[in-house]
């Protein structure tokens, strides 16, 4: 049987980063569970290299010696939509939802555990897979509700649950990302229009709505997960 977390085709995962160490353990993981891995140890092998190889996933730290991680995020949003896992020991919410809005899909803070990672990883991997066939990804089903992405109607318990189309529209940009943390600027952008991005207590507000509605102790709410200063998560 292969050890828990192989993928079962084979996955190409691009890690760049400047130091030796993280990059020796991130190749030495991820081959144990026979991922190919290329790395680079700055932004322009790393362009390079993801032009010439095509990774499923990029996993990036910010700090790189000849630009900012950033940057290598935009370049790579020019032409792809491989899912990018940002990797880096800065703590700042400011430079976390900077990476987000540049386009990257995750956040994790050095110092990080091995496990977590790959867990992210994985995720990543599953959510940028195609879906076939308008299969069953349409309706998203949790413990306390469904939401069904085409006939844009929530049920909890049997019964409809009635939403506003403000609270219907955030709550499908979040299944439509489920998984991923999606950023404060990105929701609002979306939900609201281009030129919101700094109004967050309209987030505040509506979330509280959802989880009001859906969540089966809004206080502690399960599947609509707050990353503080930086945005929304929604979790099966």
């Amino acid at each position: 049987m292969s050890p828990e977390g192989t993928p079962q085709t084979v996955t190409r995962v691009l890690v760049v980063d400047d130091e030796p160490q993280i990059v020796r353990a991130l190749v030495i993981n991820l081959k144990a569970r026979s991922y190919e891995v290329d790395a680079a140890h700055d932004g322009a092998t790393a362009l390079r290299l993801a032009a010439a190889r095509h990774p499923d996933v990029v996993v990036l730290d910010l700090g790189l010696p000849d630009m900012d991680g950033v940057e290598v995020i935009k370049g790579l949003r020019g032409w792809t939509r491989v899912p990018i896992l940002v990797l880096s020991a800065r703590h700042s919410s400011d430079e976390k939802v900077e990476a987000l809005d540049a386009g990257a899909d995750d956040y994790v803070t050095k110092p990080f555990g091995m496990d977590e990672l790959l867990a992210r990883l994985r995720a990543a991997v599953r959510r940028a897979e195609p879906i076939g066939g308008g299969g069953d990804d349409v309706v998203v089903d949790t413990d306390e509700f469904t939401v069904d992405l085409v006939a844009k109607k929530v049920n909890k318990g049997g019964r409809d649950v009635r939403l506003t189309p403000t609270e219907w529209h955030l709550l499908e940009v979040l299944v439509r990302n489920t998984g991923r943390l999606v950023s404060q600027k990105q929701l609002l952008q979306e939900v609201w229009g281009p030129s919101y991005g700094t109004e967050t207590n309209y987030l505040r507000v509506y979330m509280a709505q959802l989880r009001r509605k859906l969540e089966a102790d809004p206080s502690h709410p399960k599947h609509f997960v707050t990353e503080p200063g930086m945005g929304y998560r929604f979790e099966k």
